[in-house]
């Protein structure tokens, strides 16, 4: 007579108790406040007229709120020689371009490096990791030499070509790509006859979402708060950043329009990082398949 085995199903119950809730609550919104303080900050200075903006010791509050800031930034993109809408356009196309080039090829070298076995691959990676300790500064001379042997001095690509070799995003991607992309899967599709290409586009970047999410949101925010690059002269293919530090050194004068220049140039970040961010929460709460 064959004997019935019984098992009990346990639930895992986690002790957390309602103090160590509270705390960790209370120190989020302590972080949360610290990160949030700067940008409400930027945004009362915007709304301050002169006499407010030079008080001593300055207010973190606005008594006399006025959009008169504004208005003086919109007097004086109508009045440059080179219009505001120009420096728009030249930092909207140098971060679509750089973070859309730098995505692409991040991506297929991160697939290479983690997919695809050769002789060289983590020397090649190694090297990549120990570049992330060193600054742009450091190959200013060396870049700028490529640029001028390219003819790229004083165009946009220029700026863009360099976001393009970003290892950040490449370093992102493998690691990604190491934990949460199956060689199960991978090989499922070449079996079927699927090319690398396919394979990369229909099968490998899904499967990282988050970190090509998160890799746009860091390309788009550092190109879009570039400055003037060493690379461009020319006035009508400089950025906004640029204009802003240009209204900025005309002093106590344009200190209002200075602030409110503040505050539009950091709405495209905030809006492309809120955004993204509830797409990066979103795929985050689901794993890649395991072997």
């Amino acid at each position: 007579m064959a004997k019935k085995l019984r098992t009990r199903k346990h639930r895992v119950v986690l002790n957390r108790s309602a103090g160590g809730d509270a705390g960790i609550s209370f120190f989020l919104i302590i972080i949360g406040l610290f990160m949030f303080i700067p940008m409400l900050y930027a945004v009362l200075q915007s709304l301050k007229p002169l006499d407010e903006l030079w008080v001593f010791p300055p207010k973190f509050w606005v008594e006399h709120p006025t959009f008169d800031n504004f208005l003086d930034l919109f007097r004086l993109m109508n009045t440059s020689w080179v219009p505001f809408s120009r420096y728009i356009f030249n930092t909207v196309l140098i971060s679509v371009a750089g973070t859309f080039g730098n995505l692409i090829l991040a991506s297929m070298a991160a697939y290479v490096l983690s997919k695809i076995k050769f002789p060289g691959r983590n020397i090649m990676f190694n090297l990549i990791v120990k570049s992330l300790m060193f600054h742009s500064t450091v190959g200013a001379i060396t870049s700028f030499l490529i640029m001028s042997r390219l003819h790229f001095v004083d165009t946009y690509w220029a700026v863009i070509v360099p976001a393009w070799g970003s290892t950040l995003g490449l370093y992102l991607m493998k690691q990604f790509m190491d934990s949460s992309v199956s060689d199960a899967v991978l090989e499922s599709a070449r079996l079927d006859g699927a090319s690398e290409f396919r394979t990369f586009f229909s099968i490998a970047m899904p499967m990282v979402k988050p970190a090509w999410l998160t890799m746009i949101v860091y390309s788009f925010q550092g190109l879009w708060n570039s400055g003037s690059s060493i690379y461009i002269y020319s006035e009508e293919l400089k950025t906004f950043n640029y204009a802003i530090g240009q209204i900025l050194a005309g002093g106590i004068v344009r200190a209002g329009a200075g602030a409110a220049s503040t505050v539009v140039m950091m709405l495209v970040p905030i809006t492309v990082f809120v955004i993204t961010q509830s797409n990066i929460i979103e795929t985050m709460s689901s794993s890649g398949m395991k072997d």
